[in-house]
Order: C-alpha cells, then structure tokens, then sequence
C-alpha cells in the first residue's frame, strides 16, 4: 500500500512540474529605442529614399501659417516602401510663442506640414500658457519618435503606423526655463497640470494614447491626426497617481475591542 501511495505522489510531482512548465510566461516589453537628434539634413533622411526634386519651390499654404510662429526646415517627398511617406514635409526644431520665446523641440521632428502646425498650436495655445502657471516657462519639449516607415507598434505585417505617414509625434515631456523637467507619464508630477494637458491634447488630436492604452505607450504620449470614418476619435490616456495616494485612500481595519486591547499589553 505505501509503494502505491509513493508512486501517487510520484506521478502527481511529474505532472505538476509538466503543467507549471506549459504556463506561458508573459510576454516580454517592446525594448526602447534610443534617439538621438540628427545634425544635418543628411543624418535625418539617412537610409531613406527620397525625390530632393519635390521640394516646393514656394512653401504650401501651411508652410506659409507656419513660418512667422514656428522653426521648420522643408524636407524632401519622403518615398516608401508602401504607403510610406509623403509630400510637404518639414522639419520642426522650435516653436516661437507671441513674445518671441523660443522653444525648442529635441530630437526635431519630420513630420507632414498639418501635423506640425497642429503641435505648434497646441503648444502655443494650451501646453505653454498652462505650464507659464507654474511659474516658470517652457523652453524645451522632449520628443521621443517621429516619422519611420514602419506598422503599428513595430509589429511585422501590422496596418501602417501613423508615424509612416508623417502623421504622428512621441512627446515625453517638457523642459521650463529654471530647469524643472516635467514628464506627462510621471505621476510624480502635478495631477492637474497633466489632466489639462490631456483634455487640451484630445480635443486637437484625433489619437492620443499613453498610459494604460496598449502597454506600448507607459513612457510617452502618442499623437496623430488619423482620418477615420465619421470623425471617430480614440483618448486613451489614463493620468495616473502615485500608487502612496491610492493606498492612502484604503480604510484602516477597525479598531479592536478593548477587552482584546487590554490582553495584547500584558502579552507585551
């Protein structure tokens, strides 16, 4: 009877460790590139093809609205492969606000003309005058990923991305003038100032995604100028709290009888 028990237990050990090994295991983070701002025209369109004889002599209609407000650089016809790239292109290094305060972007973009007019006017009109608040001015914004030919996510086979239109910008955070650095995923920073950034950025934007989206956008904040049917829109950007706060808000166990209270001193 007990080598029947043993060979039980023996059977039910292999089988154990045989269904713990079929558990998949999560799939692992997408690594983070490391970007660094190109130098030149050269650097920025290296290892792409492009038509240099498309760059408009006159600058469009955008590039026009664009130009006393913003530093932009035409680019190129940026050409495939696929559906990737496209026409009236720039390069977007600084915004310039109403009193002539220069803020820059790093790395600098290359993004289409509408794309880029529609940052400049966020940052004008909603991100700079919210972040002045804070006594100090913007001076930088931190960038994170642009335009690259590429799917959705990077995933191999995946719709075209945004990015490989020119449509789309990464922003990590912003830069003020005495040197605080603001980061829009950091719960750290002010709540309120993240929410006004997050309300501003999904009424301009008809993408917005960050924390709690996909697991692909913890560290920064996605925005494009997608064309979907009837005006459909995505926000999905959760701004968070320290997890300290959260767990601040949980009731503390109810205080015991003092009968009970009495007995744990003399344990003591």
């Amino acid at each position: 009877m007990r080598g029947l028990f043993a060979a039980t237990a023996v059977i039910a050990l292999v089988c154990g460790a045989a269904a713990a090994e079929n558990v998949p295991l999560p799939r692992p983070r997408p690594a983070q590139p490391v970007w660094v701002e190109p130098k030149s025209f050269a650097e920025a369109v290296a290892g792409l093809d492009f038509d240099a004889a498309a760059v408009t002599a006159e600058p469009t209609d955008c590039g026009k609205r664009l130009a006393p407000i913003a530093a932009i650089e035409a680019m190129p016809r940026l050409i495939g492969p696929g559906a990737c790239g496209g026409g009236d292109m720039v390069r977007l290094s600084a915004i310039v606000l109403a009193d002539n305060t220069r803020i820059d972007i790093k790395p600098a973009p290359l993004l289409r003309c509408p794309m880029a007019e529609q940052i400049v006017a966020w940052v004008r009109e909603d991100a700079g005058p919210r972040v002045a608040a804070l006594g100090s001015n913007l001076r930088q914004i931190d960038t994170f990923d642009d335009y690259e030919c590429r799917g959705r996510n990077r995933v191999f086979g995946a719709r075209m991305s945004e990015h490989g239109k020119g449509n789309a910008l990464d922003v990590r955070g912003f830069m003020l003038a005495d040197g605080r650095a603001i980061g829009l995923t950091d719960v750290t920073a002010a709540k309120d100032l993240r929410q006004d950034l997050h309300d501003s950025a999904c009424r301009r934007f008809t993408t917005v995604l960050g924390p709690g989206a996909d697991g692909h956008h913890e560290q920064h904040i996605h925005l494009d100028l997608a064309d979907r049917n009837h005006g459909y829109r995505i926000c999905e950007w959760d701004v968070r709290e320290p997890l300290t706060e959260i767990a601040g808000g949980v009731p503390l166990p109810r205080p015991r009888p003092a009968e009970l209270a009495a007995l744990d001193e003399h344990k003591l």
